[in-house]
């Protein structure tokens, strides 16, 4: 068999990417290369990872299904162990009045999960995981491909060069390219949900405490600042607009300036955090949304996490779901060996349950966590301050999107090249 393909373009997709690599490898699914490279034995596996670049990332959970194929993968105690340890969540004013308080609730559905973790650490967990049997080509991307009678995906990567690939898989972000290549009749299966996020990194002060904090601002504004385990405050800007529609085309110092000027009036801690915003050098910005595809694969090429079925940072469940699809994806190739049709047809049957429920929002999400004038945003307090005070949780996994993980998950045994279950050591 010739090598399969992982597309990744940033840290995201690529701690995705790396993510698949684990699950294929704990699967011991060998995969030789039909022109083999001087670089690497004959006998190695040749999974292969193209990297366009990998630029800063924010904090990110895992939960429910997640933390049950993180377990099953192996590496769910280096990643605990990378964990920011955030106790919980903070509704604030803007005196910083504590509003509403919840904290981390281990074993149970919470604003904040038990593996908060800072996207590079998640990163480096599955990279460190791979890298002996993956090789990942960085500064890459694919730039066209072509599928003859369902037989190899034949690659072309921005340096020109073209090689051949029993799978692709797209595992590179909210606005794939291979997605764009390998689906040129599907219309824009974006959803935009009213929102826009900028991220990024400013020094931590005593007053952040070990809580994250959301302060509601008048005009649709808020703002989201984390503790990390590096001795940062990860810091996020969302207002619910839309002029900041043309960003995309906006450099970065001009986005900054857009966004200082939507929040200069916010109050709380605002001035303090633009100021860092200002020096920041992992700032990123983003419309928050969806994407909805009506499939996931065609011929040999299929798609991976937000390349195929975004749920938006809102849900709480992008990284689990992505992690959860991964894992899905590589028992499904496992079992069906050759047979890739039926492995991308048992992925998408026994995954599309749980992208549909995560991507149910609650009516008025994103909009009702984020008022437009002072009183609306006295009545959200009342009400978020109420659930804290009640511990009526259920509301809270209304609003958080988050499927719980249950039984029917599937489970994958180990399966050898050749189709023999292999016992755990």
């Amino acid at each position: 068999m010739a090598p399969v393909t992982l597309s990744s373009l940033n840290k995201a997709s690529f701690s995705l990417g790396s993510a698949l690599a684990t699950s294929l490898h704990s699967s011991l699914i060998v995969v030789q290369s039909l022109d083999p490279r001087p670089r690497r034995p004959t006998h190695e596996p040749a999974w292969i990872c193209c990297v366009k670049h990998v630029h800063a990332g924010q904090q990110i959970d895992i939960r429910g299904a997640g933390v049950q194929v993180i377990k099953r993968m192996g590496v769910e105690e280096a990643i605990r162990a990378r964990t920011t340890r955030e106790d919980g969540l903070l509704f604030i004013d803007a005196n910083g009045r504590h509003k509403a308080e919840f904290p981390v609730r281990p074993g149970e559905l919470s604003f904040t999960s038990e593996y908060e973790i800072v996207r590079e650490s998640l990163v480096k967990v599955f990279f460190d995981a791979t890298k002996a049997n993956t090789e990942y080509i960085f500064g890459n991307h694919v730039t066209n491909l072509q599928q003859a009678d369902d037989e190899k995906v034949s690659v072309t990567l921005d340096t020109g060069e073209t090689r051949v690939f029993d799978l692709l898989i797209g595992a590179d972000g909210m606005w794939s390219k291979i997605r764009k290549l390998a689906f040129p009749d599907i219309q824009d299966p974006s959803k935009f949900l009213g929102q826009y996020t900028s991220y990024f990194t400013i020094p931590y002060e005593r007053q952040d405490s070990t809580y994250a904090k959301w302060y509601n601002a008048q005009g649709g504004r808020s703002i989201l600042i984390r503790p990390d385990n590096s001795g940062c405050t990860r810091s996020f800007l969302s207002i619910i607009s839309n002029e900041p529609a043309g960003y995309r085309q906006l450099s970065i110092p001009a986005q900054k300036a857009m966004m200082r000027r939507l929040f200069a009036d916010a109050g709380w801690e605002t001035e303090r955090i633009l100021n860092g915003m200002d020096k920041a050098d992992d700032f990123y910005m983003q419309e928050i949304g969806q994407i909805r595809m009506p499939c996931w694969s065609r011929g040999r090429v299929v798609l991976l996490g937000d390349a195929g079925y975004c749920s938006s940072p809102i849900s709480g469940m992008g990284t689990t779901l992505a992690i959860a699809g991964a894992y899905v994806l590589a028992g499904e190739i496992s079992r069906a060996g050759k047979d890739f049709r039926s492995a991308f047809q048992g992925y998408e049957s026994k995954m599309r349950p749980y992208v549909t429920k995560a991507q149910d929002l609650p009516p008025g999400v994103p909009a009702i966590l984020n008022p437009q004038s002072k009183w609306g945003i006295k009545v959200f307090h009342s009400i978020i301050g109420l659930v804290a005070w009640s511990r009526i949780f259920s509301l809270v996994e209304k609003l958080s999107g988050a499927p719980e993980a249950d039984n029917t998950f599937p489970n994958y045994e180990p399966i050898s090249p050749h189709g023999a279950k292999v016992e755990p050591a």
